[in-house]
């Protein structure tokens, strides 16, 4: 449990750091020896390995690996018309929100007779992983589904852990169906990865990965990502992460919500509170006392709050400072002056605004994305939007005048770089003589 009040201002520098400090990542040379293993034996073996390394992991001996459409038919038709109908309105709330980030190519013509253009178009095949640990996640198939659908990649692939009985969750299934992906397969864990970039002889590679998943997982895109030329993945990853900057009008109750609300995600998530208000740490504080004792996930959340924070700052200017520092996952702003702070904040996956922003809309249905950079990542990489699901590449064309009134400016840069054949490129383009040659040659 989180008891002891951290006060910034006496802090030295290293002690700050250390304040910071996410916490320690498990033997990571252990766990990348295992993965390392197991990456070879999906790449020599294909099915069969995945199937064996299932039935190691997940306790299950499969006979096939795809989801038929019978089986999606059969999971929306055992839901609920109410858990259908959350699914609907989770699904139409990202959608609207995503459909707004489709982009349009640009076209300049930077001088007469040249034209630039950049283009946007879908990665031709993506994979999305789903966790499904100790519960299902429908929530992240719309997350990663969704833009994959508005983008219109060829391919959406989707892999799940199944369950002692070899299915995935009903709403799995139901939220897949809604984002159109008809390819499914139930496997997990680091083999799943490895599937999706080597490919196997049922389930071909794909380009790009999406999705969170446990250390292995993480560890598997890692290194995956370095080794199969064309193959990239959509972050780093690391344990959930929250911080909540309060002042003495925020509601305690509230924050200790919050905090509690990532802590139950796993015994490596971080919740950090920044408050210039001594009584505001200490009512959180007695909070999380109070709500942490009637979780289902008591046990997990209070080994989380044991790496937490409660930190005062002499004011709230400090507390923004600190948290630019950090760059957390999630930002939540419970202060008198929200919108205000706002403008000053610059490093965070995605931030909650006012008193009735909970982390938990935007993790299931306000419409924003809840696939987020952590680990201090948002200081340099974006929350994931539509725009991770399609490449830009540039087009040119220039006229011969066009090229003409550029020749100076490249033969000068080309000497300068000592390029003599990318100076030949223009200068054998410009020469009439040439060009006449060239032409008598082609007829």
């Amino acid at each position: 449990m989180i008891n002891q009040l951290i006060e910034w201002q006496t802090l030295s520098d290293q002690q700050k750091i250390s304040v910071l400090a996410r916490p320690a990542i498990a033997d990571s040379a252990l766990l990348s020896t295992q993965v390392a293993n197991i990456l070879t034996q999906v790449k020599t073996k294909g099915d069969q390995a995945i199937l064996t390394l299932t039935e190691q992991f997940d306790g299950i001996a499969l006979d096939t690996l795809a989801v038929s459409a019978e089986q999606v038919a059969a999971a929306k038709k055992a839901l609920s018309p109410k858990r259908l109908a959350a699914i609907q309105t989770a699904y139409d709330q990202i959608k609207a929100f995503h459909s707004a980030q489709t982009a349009s190519d640009i076209t300049v013509e930077t001088r007469p007779g040249v034209t630039c253009t950049l283009k946007t178009e879908a990665i031709e095949s993506v994979g999305l992983y789903i966790p499904a640990g100790s519960a299902p996640l429908p929530s992240t198939v719309l997350m990663l589904g969704v833009p994959a659908q508005i983008a219109k990649c060829d391919r959406v692939v989707l892999v799940c852990p199944p369950d002692k009985n070899g299915q995935l969750a009903n709403e799995i299934l139901a939220a897949a169906d809604l984002c159109g992906i008809n390819e499914i397969y139930t496997v997990g864990g680091a083999q799943a990865i490895a599937a999706l970039a080597y490919g196997t002889q049922s389930i071909p590679a794909v380009n790009k990965v999406f999705g969170p998943g446990n250390r292995y997982v993480t560890e598997a895109k890692k290194q995956l990502s370095q080794q199969v030329a064309g193959f990239a993945i959509d972050m780093p990853a690391g344990p959930s992460e929250v911080l909540v900057i309060g002042d003495a009008s925020a509601n305690p109750a509230f924050i200790a919500a919050d905090l509690l609300s990532q802590a139950e995600h796993g015994a490596d998530s971080q919740v950090i509170l920044l408050s210039d208000s001594e009584l505001l740490l200490n009512a959180v504080s007695a909070e999380l006392s109070k709500q942490v004792d009637v979780l289902s996930r008591r046990d997990i959340a209070l080994a989380a709050l044991e790496q937490s924070r409660l930190i005062l700052t002499k004011d709230l200017a400090q507390a923004v400072e600190v948290s630019n520092l950090y760059g957390p996952e999630h930002l939540i702003i419970q202060t008198d002056n929200a919108t205000t702070l706002l403008k000053t904040l610059r490093n965070a996956g995605s931030i909650f605004v006012g008193a009735y922003t909970p982390e938990s809309a935007g993790d299931y249905a306000s419409g924003t994305n809840h696939v987020l950079p952590t680990y201090g990542y948002s200081k340099v990489i974006s929350s994931l939007s539509l725009a991770d699901f399609s490449r830009r590449f540039t087009v040119q064309e220039l006229t011969k005048d066009g090229l003409a009134s550029l020749a100076e400016c490249i033969i000068e840069l080309t000497d300068a770089e000592g390029l003599d054949a990318h100076q030949c490129a223009v200068t054998i383009r410009l020469d009439d003589d040439n060009a006449s040659q060239s032409n008598k040659q082609g007829a």
